[in-house]
């Protein structure tokens, strides 16, 4: 809605320009122009026009990058309008308003671009890797060998990095969910999530980065990347990182659970139990498997929700598989918290697109 309205008002902005180069060339005449505009002029009007009607064009096709048009269109009409301020002069106040946009604009690309760098930084350290053999299979309980038969780990390359893109909703409860588009970059050989969230929320897209790393956690949402709306920190939000981390080896990357950090404990035919320790954090985590191999549920005790500060039973749910770039991989699940009160889905996410190592996109 914001958004659409800033569009119109930037091609109604355009339009106005227009009018000093109709004039110049005595295309039309407006009463509430005075002031002679020579052919020149009315040429740089016209440019003025034509930049502000490309910001148009680039914020209707998504163009992340439409400001730098901007910065360009508002330098040439706040010349035009000191030139000729006794007609022009209330043009500074719409020039005010793209500028501002400008500068929200460019703190949610700042904002971002730490997380990228930081990103970029890991992938340049990728280590090569070893092929998953059968042979590493077997000291597994039995479900877990099923399951990573299933997703087709063997004869692959073992994981290191990942690259996940993932859409869905989200809410916090008692509130209704919004939607949202997030990119996400784990790497295993030094345990690390950096997960950077774009929320739609009453027409405002609002930015989160969450980092984990070297075991310890950190969550940033900030409005237009500049306003801070919600940041947690600490031995809670580590230890509910930790969880989130593992969650992630068992859904996006199943090669990584041959890892030696992780204790297996077998329960029945398609229930196993795991033991994650990462630095001085341990936690675990209850995996259930189907018939086919599939995993259909993750469920831990050990998540924080960190906006209440409680340990609440965690899972995630899995209905749906599809294939990726041959492996098949869960493509559909949602995030429960299990309060005293009642099961709360809180998440329900489509995972789009997923990457391993030398094929990992740059952000």
């Amino acid at each position: 809605m914001i958004k659409s309205l800033f569009l119109g008002f930037v091609i109604i902005h355009a339009t106005i320009h227009l009018r000093g180069f109709l004039q110049a060339f005595k295309i039309a005449e407006f009463s509430g122009l005075t002031l002679n505009i020579t052919r020149a002029y009315g040429i740089l009007w016209l440019c003025a026009a034509l930049l502000f009607f490309a910001v148009a064009i680039s914020l209707l096709l998504k163009n992340g990058y439409w400001w730098k048009i901007a910065v360009v269109a508002l330098i040439l009409s706040q010349i035009l309008i000191f030139a000729f301020w006794h007609d022009a002069k209330f043009g500074l106040l719409p020039n005010l308003i793209v500028l501002l946009a400008v500068i929200l604009s460019l703190g949610s690309l700042c904002f971002e671009r730490s997380y990228k760098e930081e990103a970029l930084s890991s992938l340049q350290q990728i280590t090569p890797t070893a092929i998953v053999t059968e042979a590493e299979l077997r000291e597994l309980p039995q479900p877990l060998q099923k399951y990573l038969h299933y997703v087709g780990v063997v004869g692959k390359p073992k994981v290191r990095a990942l690259r996940v893109v993932l859409s869905g909703e989200m809410r916090q409860k008692g509130k209704d969910y919004f939607p949202f588009i997030a990119e996400q970059y784990n790497f295993y050989d030094e345990p690390t999530r950096l997960f950077f969230m774009k929320a739609r929320i009453m027409g405002i897209t609002v930015p989160g980065y969450h980092r984990y790393r070297d075991g310890k956690a950190r969550m940033d949402v900030r409005l237009f990347g500049l306003v801070a709306v919600a940041s947690h920190e600490g031995e809670k939000m580590d230890a509910a990182d930790t969880v989130t981390l593992f969650n992630d080896m068992c859904l996006f990357a199943p090669a990584t659970l041959l890892d030696k950090r992780i204790t297996w404990k077998p329960i029945d035919e398609m229930t196993v139990k795991a033991i994650f320790t990462n630095r001085n954090i341990t936690i675990s985590a209850i995996l259930h498997f189907n018939g086919a191999g599939q995993l259909i549920n993750f469920v831990s005790e050990d998540r924080w929700d960190v906006a209440a500060m409680k340990r609440y039973r965690f899972s995630t749910p899995i209905s749906k598989y599809r294939s990726f770039k041959g492996y098949n991989l869960p493509a559909y699940g949602e995030a429960v918290w299990h309060y005293p009160d009642g099961d709360f889905t809180y998440g329900r996410i489509e995972i789009n697109n997923v990457e391993y190592n030398e094929e990992v996109a740059s952000p």
